[in-house]
């Protein structure tokens, strides 16, 4: 059995896509480190290219979204920012207030905290609709028809 296909990072393309023009300017953002986050982001989505319901051209759309969403954060936190989903804003006497973790999840509010995450989340929400299943009895994956048999077994392993 052959590996299956690794995605790489592209930095040509990664630079060319609109979407992520901010990170175009190759003396704020040489090769190295876009790579360098895109070796990270690939802790938080698999570079396997034929992997789920993401796969080949968009699964690299999603680690690039990952990538924009990393530095993005990062650029927050050097720039002295606390990285967090705006509630309110006072300018006299300057207050600001933040929402705090977690919306539904610390995951989502994670990814909310940039353009980049939540174009990002708004596309795995899309392409794991029904949610996944692994492992446990194959029965609970299924609907039971009004006989009490399981006609329809669900599974998305």
């Amino acid at each position: 059995m052959s590996n299956p296909p690794l995605l790489t990072f592209d930095y040509a393309e990664f630079i060319a896509n609109p979407i992520f023009a901010a990170y175009s300017n190759a003396i704020v953002y040489p090769e190295a480190i876009i790579q360098a986050y895109w070796n990270n982001a690939i802790n938080y989505i698999s570079d396997i290219g034929n992997f789920g319901a993401i796969q080949g051209a968009q699964r690299q759309n999603a680690i690039d979204l990952m990538t924009a969403h990393l530095i993005f954060l990062s650029g927050l936190a050097q720039a002295g920012q606390v990285p967090g989903l705006m509630q309110n804003a006072t300018i006299d006497k300057v207050s600001v207030g933040l929402t705090p973790p977690p919306l539904p999840n610390q995951f989502q509010w994670w990814m909310n905290l940039s353009p980049y995450g939540q174009m990002l989340l708004a596309m795995l929400q899309a392409n794991s609709v029904g949610g996944w299943y692994v492992g446990g009895s194959p029965v609970r994956a299924g609907f039971q028809d009004g006989g009490g048999g399981w006609p329809w077994l669900v599974s998305n392993v």
